[in-house]
């Protein structure tokens, strides 16, 4: 695909794009409604507020963002951090105002972050407590969206993540009847949809769920007879103003968030501009620090209108490539899309079950914590799945923080067990020689996630289009996220016309026979 043109940016792109675009909008648009008012309806938002949040990422951070094909908007992956941010502010509307506020002074640090060029820090954080977090945040959701599933969310009120599971029996024996079918019924076609074969592939599985729910609803007389079950957007265009509120910057509470949402917002937005990018026909490399920087602008917007905040969405983003986008219009696009629909669509959209969207969550719930994940995390290495774990306990106890720094301390307890130097956990040590045809990095030590970052910054100064040799003939200890990240930099480097040689990793003993799995310099041992 590089030997084909790159698509143009800007206006000649529009230009050049509209059409292939603005109908991969049109198709992302369609996922993003239904999933933008679920997520918005259990973050304990004003639903309509996800859908501005998606258009707010589309029609204007379309113009500030560093990545040409991703989407921006709500993700599910945020509801915990929302939810309990509102409730811990009182909840309610005033709870609602107190966390548009966190989310104002989260975009400002955001856009501020971007221009120092940190938006590098992504890759700091190990790869196998990463995905435990987003694991742990996937099963969150499923134990809230059940009892909206079954229509019994009035006897979920003031549970704790464990008590929630616990309490399922008790949710399916109370079950509403009208309620649990359309919910059960929406949860089979969308685990269902991808079987359905190449018909179904190209509708998308919402919008399919919508069809048959919204009709079955008015046939089932929900509305009339059970309170709270449809979605409820009223008078959208009067409520959209200034709904941030800084009342509490004063408080602990309020900069815990804003630390929380800074750290997860722009952590799994980063991962997903870096997963993109590998999608990208024309292989064309993200800018980290301005996507940031955008982001940040969106959630600044968005937070002071009273809208979630955003980021760039893998789902939706990798929908968008597999739909034909070809630049950043599309994003721009969803957004008009999202923006039409309020102007000529509410009372359509206030006929949608809010167990369809329950469903909807639940399936990506599933996607974040499937069982795949576990028995992939346990192919790449045994350690792997046990920092996984930990981070997943550690996160459904105790909350995001928590998680996230059990996950590294774990990781750090392994690599200090298996020789790592403690001078040597941050510091990469390596030795690189040049010259006007080839370069070389002899690497001594350990290569591991916490000193991942100072081999990025000699690897970004390699010019491209040189034969590049990297020596691990001296190291001790390559980690699994160092392996990972070094199979991304290859990909790169080689589609820009370079050629690397990796040489020593054979000496190496393997921590498994995954490709991306860790390896030790252990006397004797080859693989």
């Amino acid at each position: 695909m590089r030997s084909k043109k790159i698509p143009n940016d800007g206006l000649a792109g529009l230009k050049q794009n509209w059409s292939a675009d603005m109908l991969s909008g049109f198709l992302v648009f369609l996922l993003a409604l239904p999933l933008s008012l679920g997520i918005a309806r259990a973050s304990e938002f004003p639903p309509a507020m996800g859908v501005l949040a998606a258009m707010i990422g589309g029609l204007f951070v379309s113009f500030f963002a560093g990545s040409r094909l991703t989407i921006k908007g709500p993700t599910a992956g945020l509801i915990t951090v929302c939810s309990g941010a509102v409730l811990s502010f009182g909840g309610g509307e005033q709870g609602w105002h107190l966390t548009c506020g966190v989310i104002v002074v989260t975009g400002v640090i955001q856009i501020a972050f971007g221009f120092l060029k940190l938006g590098s820090l992504g890759d700091f954080f190990p790869l196998s407590a990463v995905h435990g977090l987003l694991a742990a945040i996937g099963i969150i959701i499923i134990g809230k969206e059940v009892p909206i599933l079954l229509g019994v969310s009035s006897l979920a009120k003031g549970l704790s993540p464990i008590e929630l599971y616990l309490h399922f029996p008790q949710f399916i024996a109370n079950a509403n009847p009208r309620i649990a079918l359309i919910g059960v019924m929406s949860l089979i076609i969308i685990f269902g949809f991808p079987y359905l074969g190449r018909l179904f592939n190209k509708v998308a599985a919402p919008l399919f769920v919508l069809v048959i729910m919204i009709p079955l609803g008015i046939y089932l007389d929900i509305k009339n007879t059970v309170a709270g079950s449809l979605v409820s957007i009223g008078d959208f265009w009067s409520n959209v103003g200034f709904n941030a509120s800084f009342a509490n910057i004063d408080t602990l509470v309020f900069w815990k968030y804003v630390v929380t949402f800074l750290f997860v917002n722009s952590l799994e937005s980063l991962l997903a501009v870096k997963a993109i990018d590998t999608l990208d026909p024309w292989k064309r490399k993200s800018d980290y620090n301005k996507d940031l920087s955008g982001l940040g602008v969106g959630n600044a917007i968005s937070g002071l209108l009273g809208g979630l905040p955003m980021i760039s969405e893998v789902v939706r983003s990798g929908a968008n490539v597999n739909f034909g986008a070809r630049t950043t219009w599309a994003n721009f696009f969803h957004g008009l899309f999202l923006f039409l629909a309020m102007l000529l669509l509410i009372p359509a959209i206030e006929m949608i079950p809010n167990a369809a969207l329950a469903a909807m969550l639940i399936y990506a719930g599933y996607r974040l914590a499937s069982p795949r994940s576990f028995t992939n995390t346990y192919k790449i290495g045994p350690e792997q799945l046990v920092i996984f774990l930990i981070t997943i306990i550690a996160t459904v106890a105790e909350g995001l923080l928590v998680g996230i720094l059990a996950g590294i301390v774990v990781k750090t307890i392994f690599h200090l067990l298996n020789g790592v130097k403690i001078g040597n956990l941050f510091k990469a040590d390596f030795e690189m020689i040049g010259n006007a045809n080839e370069y070389t990095m002899v690497v001594s030590g350990a290569a591991i996630f916490s000193n991942y970052l100072g081999f990025k910054k000699a690897w970004d100064v390699v010019p491209v289009g040189l034969t590049f040799i990297i020596d691990f003939s001296c190291a001790t200890l390559v980690d699994h996220s160092f392996m990972e990240q070094l199979h991304y930099f290859m990909e790169d480097y080689v589609s820009h016309g370079g050629r690397i040689i990796v040489d020593g990793l054979q000496d190496l003993h393997r921590f498994s026979g995954h490709p991306f799995a860790a390896r030790k310099s252990i006397k004797g041992i080859r693989t």
